[in-house]
């Protein structure tokens, strides 16, 4: 937002690119953040175990606490995971147009990506089976998806996980999953409790509103956090994170009044896009896809407006944008520089 006031003169630009908060942080953890520092801890290492933070999740979820793996945002737990299971020359099996992270720590691995296209905006859960092979180690999937924000129907995942070989990790990326509002998701920490191998991660990035802090969490069984514990380093979350991701934890007003403005909003917007004759993805996050044509073209024409939304070309999506859940009155902005530039051609 400041390069685009600096480059292009844009004064209040408006961002709806990064799937953030749009209400910003919980005060409770921002009033945690600020005893913390009045306590005057900097000059000290963190806590290399986070260990009130992950006691208060393990309680949360009603999982042991060595269940538990903290990481610098949920990406740093996706690199830890890929350095611990993945070596020259095996696979991970990935969904097309997913988190990029995920191509990223596999390749950072000498590991090979083998993607997998998506079924109707979904994730093919048939076809990501019968790509795994005897190389494959790790298969990443995720729910609600990004950037689709389709969801994993529990019935389909059971029958997926009696088809994978046992000896493969499966991670299942949540960062979106306190949006979800369908009653047929799988509920993936009850099938970690019940020993299966899965990784589940989540974030205090999206619904908590602590992006800043870069603090997320693994869920996963034992005999798997036992191998991550041996090489996550040491301080990888700092004091400041661990002690606003406490008190957002206890901000249950916040949370609901989070997931109360995104269900309104999105309500508001396909309302809207119903108005402009515009073609969207219906979504279980606080993001979805419209149809535009020529996203790139509409990304450049919005950004000039002081509008941030996120092209999917690179996706592979040539003719969406995706735009995540703000205020009603940037929404409002939104809807109506998309109506300008869309009749600018």
């Amino acid at each position: 937002m400041e390069e685009l006031e600096r480059e292009l003169g844009i004064n209040r630009p408006i961002k709806l690119a990064s799937n953030e908060n749009p209400l910003g942080s919980s005060p409770m953890a921002i009033k945690a953040i600020n005893l913390a520092l009045e306590l005057d801890g900097l000059h000290r290492y963190p806590d290399g175990s986070g260990f009130n933070l992950s006691k208060k999740l393990a309680d949360m979820l009603e999982v042991p606490q060595d269940n538990i793996v903290l990481g610098n945002g949920s990406d740093d737990i996706i690199t830890i995971l890929t350095r611990a299971f993945l070596k020259n020359n095996d696979e991970a099996v990935i969904s097309e147009s997913s988190f990029l992270m995920y191509e990223i720590s596999v390749r950072s691995c000498g590991a090979k990506p083998v993607f997998v296209p998506l079924k109707s905006f979904a994730q093919d859960l048939d076809a990501i089976a019968k790509a795994i092979t005897p190389k494959t180690r790790i298969v990443f999937l995720t729910n609600p998806h990004n950037p689709t924000g389709s969801i994993i129907k529990a019935e389909d995942f059971t029958d997926f996980l009696d088809r994978i070989p046992s000896d493969v990790i499966t991670v299942m990326d949540e960062a979106y999953i306190e949006f979800a509002t369908a009653t047929d998701s799988i509920n993936s920490i009850d099938l970690v409790k019940a020993g299966k191998p899965i990784v589940v991660l989540r974030t205090f990035s999206k619904a908590y509103g602590l992006a800043g802090l870069r603090i997320g969490y693994g869920v996963m069984p034992g005999m798997i956090t036992s191998i991550l514990e041996r090489i996550r380093p040491p301080f990888n979350t700092g004091i400041l994170a661990q002690a606003g991701a406490i008190a957002a934890l206890e901000d249950k007003p916040f949370l609901q009044k989070t997931l109360k403005l995104v269900k309104k909003e999105i309500s508001f917007l396909y309302s809207e896009l119903d108005i402009l004759k515009l073609d969207y993805i219906p979504t279980q996050a606080n993001f979805f896809l419209i149809k535009t044509g020529n996203a790139k073209q509409i990304f450049d024409a919005l950004l000039k407006e002081g509008v941030i939304v996120r092209s999917m070309a690179s996706y592979g999506f040539e003719d969406y944008i995706r735009i995540n859940v703000g205020l009603h009155e940037e929404n409002v902005r939104f809807i109506k520089t998309l109506e300008k530039v869309m009749k600018n051609g």
